[in-house]
This record gives C-alpha cells, sequence and structure tokens, in this order.
C-alpha cells in the first residue's frame, strides 16, 4: 500500500483498542464554534465503520483540510456512516449559560439522540457525564478517525450555517470568516453594532451596548 504524507490509517490506535475489547459501535464526538463572536457551537456525533475498506483516506482534524476536501470528505462520512447526530446551541443559550456548558449539553444531546447507542465514545477533550463510557483524548480530532470524521461534519455544517448567515448579514463578511475575530468583522462590529446572531457575552470589548 502506498503510504501519503498523511495516513488516516494511522489514527485509528483508540478504535483498534475497543474493537480488540469486543466494542462494535465506536462512535467519535467533537464541537466546532467555541471561539467566534457569532453563531453557534455545533457538535457532531458519529459511528464510522471500521473495517480497512471502510476507511475513507484523507480524513484528519478539519483545521488541517482545505475548505474543497472537507465538503468532500463530509459527503463520503454522511454516505459511510453506520449512525450520525448533529446537535447545536446558538448565541442565546451560548449567552445564558456560557460556552463550556454549550458544548457540553450539545455532546451529550448529540451522544443520546443517535439512533444507534455507542458501545463508547471517544471525545476530543472534554469530560462528560454520560450513561456510556467515554475516553477523553487531547488533541483527538487529529488522533482519532472516528473524532476526526466527527470534527468535520461538525465544521461543514457551521460552516455552511454562516455563509447563508453572510448573505444575511454581509456587512460582516461571515462567508470568509465564519463569526471569528477578524479585522473585517470587527470594524463593522465598530461602525454598525450588532446582529441578531451575535454572542453579545463575546463581544463587549468591541460594541458599547450589547
Amino acid at each position: 500500500m502506498t503510504r501519503t504524507k498523511h495516513d488516516t490509517f494511522t489514527m485509528l490506535e483508540f478504535e483498534k483498542k475497543y474493537l480488540a475489547m469486543g466494542k462494535k459501535y465506536i462512535a467519535g464526538v467533537d464541537e466546532v464554534g467555541r471561539g467566534p463572536l457569532a453563531g453557534p457551537v455545533v457538535v457532531a456525533c458519529v459511528i464510522m465503520p471500521l473495517g480497512d475498506e471502510d476507511i475513507i483516506q484523507g480524513v484528519n482534524d478539519s483545521k488541517k483540510v482545505s475548505e474543497k476536501n472537507r465538503e468532500i470528505l463530509y459527503d463520503k462520512i454522511m454516505q459511510k456512516a453506520i449512525s450520525c447526530k448533529i446537535e447545536r446551541a446558538d448565541e442565546k443559550v451560548i449567552d445564558e449559560i456560557n460556552i463550556l456548558q454549550a458544548t457540553k449539553s450539545c455532546m451529550q444531546r448529540a451522544i443520546e439522540g443517535m439512533e444507534i447507542s455507542p458501545d463508547v465514545v471517544l471525545i476530543d477533550a472534554v469530560n462528560l457525564d454520560c450513561k456510556c463510557p467515554i475516553e477523553p483524548i487531547i488533541k483527538g480530532d487529529a488522533k482519532s478517525y472516528s473524532i476526526a470524521c466527527a470534527s468535520i461534519v461538525a465544521k461543514v455544517t457551521r460552516d455552511r450555517y454562516m455563509v447563508e448567515m453572510s448573505e444575511k448579514y454581509p456587512q460582516y463578511d461571515f462567508a470568509s470568516n465564519k463569526g471569528y475575530g477578524s479585522a473585517k468583522h470587527i470594524e463593522a462590529l465598530k461602525s454598525v453594532g450588532a446582529c441578531p446572531i451575535h454572542r453579545k457575552s463575546f463581544i463587549k470589548n468591541f460594541v458599547k451596548e450589547v
């Protein structure tokens, strides 16, 4: 087999450990959008088939994959996934209960909402109080195939939403910055103020009244 610079087969250490223990349904969970000034946090939970012939080459931490390739991989992941659940918390929830609690709530809803209950959940460095066994993995989206798949699903889902919001609120350039604090985004906040999808708790330094 020809090895590439990034070989997705090297990201199966955790999955193989649980397969060897007799676990069948191994889920990966990841979030996207904890840092932006606007828009939701999005969580994906996916159970992928793990036979050698099923592994999607090119899967990696979504931050390390180009936008074009993320879109291609998203379609492949959604076609192959045994089960997938996407949850989100909007700016109002984030402002009300804070971003960490909003993220954890989304993760729990995603896991518990799966059509197939996971035997174990691999998650990117977050501890959850959950009914099924969970293994938090630091930088898990770069170490676990299942988490990386979840990362890509969450990232593409959120990015598509922010592109839609860019058409509604063009002054903030959401299509390019996806709600993160780019220079153009911050300048728009200072000059025209916030829009309904901004996180009030995140923009206090840029807008006098929120």
